[in-house]
């Protein structure tokens, strides 16, 4: 065992646990056994850090040889050597700075290790004069919620790609395939089941488009800002060579923020992306809709579709199978716009120069992010390549329908053609030879 001394007096640790004080002193107060912070963001926070170390290397900051093994350790963490010592619930007081802190002291005792050091000898290396030199969770956190959102982003973007590829490739495909279309869930026109497929494209394209674009917004970032952008404690040089290696390190355009207080302090970006990522939802939400509905029967529902059978449907009803993939899509739906409100709520309550709920804003958004981006390449191998369409049924309801008594309204008139369906006495049949005649 091994104590550490804090503010609050001191505390005992396992020699072997490479968090130190502040970490522990989080895990008590934050208890809520909901789920720890998520390793994108300490990822993102921990190539901050390395960024830090290497910028501190070019300029000849610091003790010999301590920013190398700082370095080092950072890279220790990004290979995933230390994933189980990031400790600190998702959702704390602080704004974030129990994570930071988490960051800070696993890099600070992982460098000691490099060096040959006892973990805990904060003298020769210490979490925040040396991990977190020029440094503020103020500055540290939101740009490392920036880098991960878009790395994320783009993983979604190319989810959302490929999804509307197969849309597009079923809209060929079901091209010739005439069927009813349905207003309100009422009888309407013909169309082709092919022309809905493409419908469903289209909206996952504007999707696509939309996420790709707010990438832009996301670039820009306040690292070197420190408590409240205006760059307490972090040398010039420093604040304008961290952002290069940050470029270099995440192959990403990032920019310095021209206003850095402005992005310490509002988190409208972060709401703009989670209203995009709530209407790509929406469109997911109302084609898994359609598809349950096209699908449903076999025998007492419209059976226009067939979804590919993933499991057994019930425990008592033999044969029954459910639309079980449209089903969760639906449920990855809701989530997502319930952290989107919950993102919204967040935002809104930053008071004057920061935001003290953006673990909140963190957790939620990359939540929906990884929800989303798994829940569109599961929806797309699972469902959507697997469809069978039912050409004959198809058919059959539209025979069964009035959905051609529309094209006779030009000639005849709105009211006549009324007239004579009621005197079809419900016989789409009788009704087209009376309007023929």
């Amino acid at each position: 065992m091994r104590t550490e001394r804090g503010k609050s007096g001191g505390i005992q640790l396992d020699n072997h646990k490479l968090y130190g004080i502040q970490t522990a002193r989080a895990v008590d107060n934050f208890a809520l056994d909901y789920k720890k912070t998520n390793l994108q963001l300490i990822y993102a926070i921990v190539t901050v850090k390395k960024a830090a170390a290497m910028t501190y290397q070019k300029l000849g900051i610091g003790k010999d040889g301590v920013y190398a093994a700082i370095d080092y350790a950072c890279d220790m963490v990004l290979k995933g050597k230390a994933d189980d010592a990031f400790v600190t619930d998702a959702l704390q007081g602080g704004a974030g700075t129990s994570t930071n802190m988490n960051v800070n002291e696993v890099i600070a005792n992982l460098a000691l290790q490099k060096l040959g050091f006892h973990i805990g000898s904060y003298d020769i290396i210490h979490p925040l004069d040396d991990v977190n030199r020029g440094q503020s969770t103020n500055d540290v956190y939101p740009t490392a919620l920036r880098i991960a959102a878009i790395q994320m982003l783009r993983k979604l973007s190319e989810s959302c790609a490929k999804l509307q590829q197969a849309l597009q490739t079923k809209e060929n495909e079901f091209d010739n395939i005439l069927k009813l279309g349905r207003t309100e869930l009422m009888d309407a026109i013909p169309i082709t089941l092919g022309q809905e497929f493409g419908s469903y494209a289209q909206a996952i394209a504007r999707d696509r488009w939309r996420l790709y674009k707010v990438e832009e917004r996301l670039r820009q970032v306040n690292i070197g800002g420190t408590a409240v952008g205006a760059g307490n404690n972090a040398e010039r040089k420093y604040r304008f060579g961290v952002i290069e290696v940050l470029r270099e390190l995440t192959g990403i355009g990032l920019a310095a923020a021209e206003y850095p207080m402005d992005i310490t302090q509002n988190n409208d970006v972060f709401v703009e992306v989670s209203g995009l990522l709530k209407a790509l939802s929406v469109n997911l939400m109302k084609i898994s809709n359609d598809l349950r509905l096209m699908n449903s029967g076999p025998k007492g529902g419209l059976s226009e579709i067939t979804l590919a059978p993933m499991q057994i449907g019930s425990t008592i009803m033999p044969g029954k199978v459910n639309p079980v993939i449209p089903e969760m899509i639906m449920q990855v739906s809701m989530r997502v716009m319930a952290n989107d409100f919950a993102i919204s709520t967040a935002a809104s309550h930053g008071e004057f120069e920061l935001n003290a709920f953006l673990p909140l804003i963190a957790d939620s958004l990359l939540e929906s992010l990884a929800l989303l981006t798994n829940a569109a390449e599961l929806f797309r191998t699972k469902c959507i390549e697997l469809i069978k369409p039912n050409p004959e049924r198809c058919k059959e309801l539209l025979e069964l329908s009035y959905a051609f008594a529309t094209a006779y309204t030009p000639l005849l008139g709105y009211d006549k053609v009324c007239e004579i369906i009621e005197k079809s006495s419900g016989n789409p049949q009788k009704a087209k030879e009376m309007l023929d005649d």
